[in-house]
């Protein structure tokens, strides 16, 4: 394994390449998992109202990917999830610096919406990056059991890192629950909490949603595994069967509510229900709840210390 002074510079300027190109694609191609989730549906949806709503979204997604336009007009908070090999030779504050340099530059280049701004002043910085901006999250992938599954799609070199892109609209990002449930809630507390988050969110997340659920870990540690949890491809499944199976029930029971796309009426409110858990302290059981909008935007790519890129979603 080559020592981190020794990763060429090309290498971190793949990395910043990366973050551009990841950031603007995530806004233009939808994920096929998602395109097949939103043609399940309206097959199914038997709201005619809802059907209509189905139709414009795949629609919408046909027109951004043949003009390479963007799919929502809200280009959100950048998110970045990186999974690290347990051999990287990267630097990481240099990955971090390129990653923001490359969010920057997508921003100003392409040109797209900028959305970052002061919490009390409100200035723009115009650049969609600021004091924290964009949001990393960084993960170790090590094989350990203990450690959890990482996340779905190529594998993680183990001298190199996978670069996640997730822009968050704030329509979906504003619906953000947390709630430091204690054991005598129990399985009960934890479901109807779920289910009261997706009726409070109604039609203002722009369903039908991926429900993304943290479960358990500490107060922050849980809303950061719930944003993880909307990285996850539709149609997989957590690795633990008890979780599994909690999903399995909960999104059969959130198409129960008769919210519907964009909450107006019809069986297809939510497109899945992704949980990522951890384990918890004997007197709490916390829950997060991240909704995504229908346009679940996601991108990834492989980057190695050669320099080498491979991208995905």
């Amino acid at each position: 394994m080559p020592a981190t002074n020794q990763v060429p510079a090309h290498a971190y300027e793949a990395v910043e390449e990366a973050a551009m190109q990841l950031y603007i694609r995530a806004l233009k191609v939808l994920p096929p998992d998602l395109k097949a989730a939103l043609a399940r549906a309206r097959a199914t949806e038997t709201d005619e109202s809802g059907r209509r709503f189905l139709d414009i979204m795949l629609e919408n997604v046909e027109v951004a990917e043949r003009d390479e336009n963007l799919v929502c007009q809200d280009t959100g908070t950048v998110v970045f999830w990186l999974e690290i090999g347990e051999g990287c030779a990267f630097n990481l504050a240099r990955v971090n610096a390129a990653v923001k340099r490359g969010t920057e530059r997508a921003t100003v280049e392409h040109p797209l919406r900028p959305n970052a701004v002061h919490p009390l002043t409100r200035k723009n910085t115009m650049t969609n990056t600021g004091r924290h901006l964009p949001a990393m999250h960084y993960e170790f992938v090590t094989g350990s059991a203990e450690d959890g599954p990482s996340l779905p799609g190529a594998a993680v070199p183990a001298d190199g890192l996978k670069i996640h892109c997730l822009p968050k609209g704030s329509g979906s990002e504003n619906m953000s629950f947390l709630k430091m449930l204690i054991p005598a809630d129990g399985v009960a507390g934890v479901k109807r909490f779920i289910l009261e988050c997706i009726v409070e969110a109604g039609p203002k997340p722009c369903p039908p949603t991926i429900v993304g659920v943290g479960l358990g870990g500490t107060a922050d540690l849980c809303a950061a595994l719930a944003k993880r949890a909307v990285l996850r491809p539709l149609g997989t499944h957590n690795d633990d069967p008890v979780v599994a199976a909690l999903e399995s029930e909960l999104f059969a029971a959130a198409n129960e509510l008769g919210i519907g796309p964009m909450g107006l009426g019809g069986r297809t409110t939510v497109l899945g229900v992704n949980i990522e858990h951890a384990h918890t302290h004997i007197t709490q059981n916390p829950v997060a709840v991240n909704l995504q909008c229908w346009a679940a935007r996601r991108a990834s790519a492989v980057v190695t210390p050669a320099g080498d890129v491979t991208y995905g979603f």
